[in-house]
């Protein structure tokens, strides 16, 4: 009997995720925190797939030693704690979930937003010691003010549905044409649009454009009075500039879920300018924080690998190309490979089916720059030593089958290259 396939969870991961794997054969292998160094490799060691949220890291070096790993499953929205380079060059698929906790951010942030123009926190803190400050001084309705979302993508736009629905003017900038939602506007700058707002809030992604996109110049063209919230990467503002800016009194607010320096584990100490700043809202990287968002994602990501380990599809994959056929059919064999882009691989493929008078009844390929993945359907055969000389070929990266054996997809791991 086949030995089950080994499913590594980290990082206390939604129990939703369990009855999905153990459903397609799974065993289940869990962890509560995060890993690193020697422990992370030790349990690396006999997982196929891995899921993992922010704080476990897998290096260029894990996916070295560890050829078993096919998938790698974040159970979150970013891949950052992911070499995707070293995973590719591996064949090993990584997948995400970049939309389960739309909401719960969303919400947050209007819930943010409304705080920081109450002074909610200020004044909840002033009661904690003693002081009972009833003034409305420096206190608004967020009616009729005007909300600046840099980043209308998924949270952003959702964000302005739920902020125009409280009565806000919303305006928004983002590097693509978007289509605004309700009465928002777009601003064709983020200059103009931190010139304009009373509040502003960022849904951008991490990348080379976004790191410290907010720092004391931005913060200096906001208007004064106006406050920031970041819900969205710590690279992008800057910490100290936004700390100077708090203390001066120019702007009358923050709220921030995210730092470029964060904890490694809840026994670690926070350490950050902003906690001298008591109009700074600070929260520990909890937006997506919601058990109804949390299993959302268990869901979604333990699907993804599913789908993949049985059907080898790589729809939505965030590192290989993306290729997918139909649910596998009784009585064929699926064969899975991925190798690196050069010519002559599929017609030597075809040429080994071909002279063992293999049909092959499906097929689709996709490539990148550097890697290709093709998916074969063929007609049930046993010749191993077929199968091995596929995997052979100098282009493989790795290569699997899976068949369809009654209600069961059966995968075979034994092909692989080191």
């Amino acid at each position: 009997m086949p030995t089950p396939p080994v499913a590594l969870l980290l990082e206390s991961i939604h129990p939703a995720a369990d009855a999905i794997l153990v459903a397609a054969g799974f065993r289940i292998d869990r962890t509560s925190g995060s890993l690193s160094g020697p422990a992370l490799d030790q349990a690396l060691e006999r997982a196929t797939v891995v899921g993992i949220r922010s704080k476990s890291a897998l290096r260029a070096s894990h996916f070295t030693r560890h050829r078993q790993l096919v998938a790698v499953g974040c159970f979150c929205i970013g891949t950052n704690q992911v070499d995707l380079t070293a995973a590719q060059h591996a064949g090993c698929a990584v997948f995400n979930s970049p939309f389960s906790n739309t909401r719960s951010v969303a919400e947050m942030t209007v819930a943010e937003a409304v705080c920081l123009c109450r002074r909610l926190f200020e004044k909840s803190t002033q009661l904690h010691a003693g002081q009972w400050d009833k003034s409305a001084n420096h206190s608004h309705e967020i009616r009729g003010r005007t909300l600046g979302i840099i980043g209308y993508g998924h949270i952003g736009s959702q964000v302005s549905v739920l902020a125009e629905a409280l009565g806000m003017r919303v305006i928004f900038h983002d590097v693509v044409r978007k289509l605004p939602l309700g009465n928002a506007q777009s601003r064709p700058t983020l200059d103009s649009l931190l010139r304009e707002a009373d509040c502003v809030t960022l849904h951008v992604p991490e990348t080379p454009t976004t790191i410290g996109m907010i720092g004391a110049k931005q913060l200096a063209l906001m208007k004064p009075g106006a406050t920031l919230i970041n819900n969205a990467r710590g690279s992008v503002v800057d910490i100290d500039a936004l700390a100077a800016a708090l203390r001066a009194g120019r702007l009358a607010g923050a709220a921030l879920d995210v730092f470029p320096i964060e904890p490694d584990s809840g026994g670690d100490e926070f350490a950050s300018p902003l906690r001298e700043c008591p109009t700074a809202i600070l929260t520990p990287h909890i937006g997506g924080s919601t058990l109804e968002a949390q299993e959302l994602i268990a869901q979604e990501v333990a699907e993804k690998l599913v789908h993949f380990w049985q059907h080898g599809s790589t729809e939505t994959c965030v590192n290989l190309p993306q290729v997918d056929l139909p649910v596998l059919r009784e009585g064929q064999l699926r064969i899975l490979h991925v190798h690196h882009n050069v010519p002559g691989v599929l017609g030597a493929m075809h040429t080994l089916l071909a002279q063992a008078r293999i049909n092959i009844n499906a097929e689709y390929l996709q490539s990148n720059p550097t890697t290709s993945y093709v998916i074969l359907d063929v007609e049930q055969f046993e010749d191993r030593q077929l199968l091995d000389g596929i995997a052979s070929m100098p282009a493989t990266i790795r290569m699997r089958t899976t068949s369809h054996a009654g209600a069961v997809i059966e995968s075979d791991t034994r092909v692989e290259l080191s």
